[in-house]
């Protein structure tokens, strides 16, 4: 297994710039997951490295190999696509088989990498059934299978999960998971949905424009994001944004984002906004940063109260909606604890978790 070290990477249609310059260095046996909108750039990125896609500029290797002008099937890399592309007139053993087949390993080699990857995948009473006869997780499996055989120096995971229902997506990232434990290996996953990101990868690379905007474990993604569109993107539900405006308030400052409501900043705060005072900025929170009124456990936890617009009950919680000075504005709150919508609610906002955004940067300050 091997690194995979992307240099000033770039990828141009015409005049439109679908990769713009990226640099990344992926280690060996990590997982990481490339994550974005549609038209970011992630997909295209995939297909360079895997040589589905020609380099405009930039550099590709893999290890210490420059494999810019390697044709695909010489890149020792190995693909699971979001379609599965299982031959159906063959078993799955025989699906499985394939690449090692036409590169001419011998049967005993064959059928133990076969019986390999089966156990591992715990398809092995699936091998003599057909695609048409398995399911989608179980196409999706074959699939891997197929993948892991080959035993490449990375897999490349083209939203593998997307023709799944929702519950099967849940199992099918577990087993991912467990399968990245077992077959330690490189791993580029991409995907649309952050939930798989955040839950798989042990990096996240948030693309944006054809552009990294940011790079780091999924735990330091949702809590220090870098610009207003890591923060809104990471995490579910989404980060509330409200314009504000930075004031002073004795000898600290506070965040007014209403004629209703200013909230106090700390000590530590106040020094590290001071620059921003009297200027628009944007205010950034989570909705599980707003909550019911709880006892104040630590420092930096406020009170306010507004009015219930929505409410939408999930069950363990309930989602709370509100218009802020024009602003709708969501709250995560225990389900017996709110109030009627058109009736006013207090809420205790976390200032420990917030974010301060510059507007003309779209960074977080």
């Amino acid at each position: 297994m091997a690194r995979i070290l992307l240099k000033d990477l770039c990828k141009t249609y015409g005049q439109t710039e679908a990769v713009r310059g990226i640099d990344l260095n992926i280690a060996h046996n990590e997982f990481v997951a490339l994550v974005g909108p549609s038209g970011c750039g992630k997909t295209t990125t995939l297909h360079m490295i895997a040589g589905l896609e020609d380099i405009s500029s930039g550099e590709i290797f893999i290890g210490d190999r420059l494999i810019n002008d390697v044709p695909p099937k010489e890149r020792d890399i190995a693909m699971v696509f979001q379609n599965y592309a299982l031959y159906p007139h063959m078993t799955v053993a025989q699906n499985m088989s394939f690449g090692l087949r036409l590169r001419r390993f011998s049967n005993k080699e064959i059928v133990q990498r076969v019986n390999h990857a089966a156990e591992i995948l715990n398809i092995g009473d699936l091998l003599q059934r057909r695609p048409k006869q398995l399911s989608g997780g179980q196409r999706q499996r074959v699939a891997m299978g197929r993948a892991i055989v080959r035993n490449p120096e990375a897999f490349l995971f083209d939203e593998p999960l997307s023709n799944l229902d929702a519950k099967l997506r849940v199992q099918m990232r577990t087993e991912i998971k467990k399968i990245h434990r077992r077959v330690r290996t490189t791993v580029i996953y991409v995907t649309h949905d952050q939930v798989e990101a955040m839950t798989l990868a042990d990096r996240i690379v948030v693309m944006n424009q054809g552009i990294i905007e940011q790079v780091g474990p999924p735990q330091e993604m949702y809590e220090a994001p870098k610009t207003r569109f890591v923060a809104g993107f990471i995490g579910s539900p989404a980060m509330n944004f409200l314009p504000c405006r930075i004031v002073k308030r004795g000898a600290a400052l506070g965040i007014r984002l209403s004629g209703d409501i200013t909230l106090d900043l700390s000590t530590a705060q106040s020094n590290r906004f001071r620059s921003y005072i009297d200027k628009d900025m944007v205010f950034g929170v989570r909705p599980e940063h707003i909550t019911e009124r709880r006892p104040h456990n630590s420092e930096n936890q406020l009170d306010f109260g507004c009015t219930v617009e929505v409410l939408e009950p999930m069950g363990m919680d309930t989602m709370v909606f509100m218009d802020i000075d024009g602003v709708e504005v969501t709250a995560r709150a225990a389900p017996r604890s709110v109030s009627n919508p058109g009736e006013t609610m207090t809420f205790t906002i976390d200032m420990n978790n917030i974010h301060l955004i510059d507007p003309a940067t779209d960074k977080v300050v």
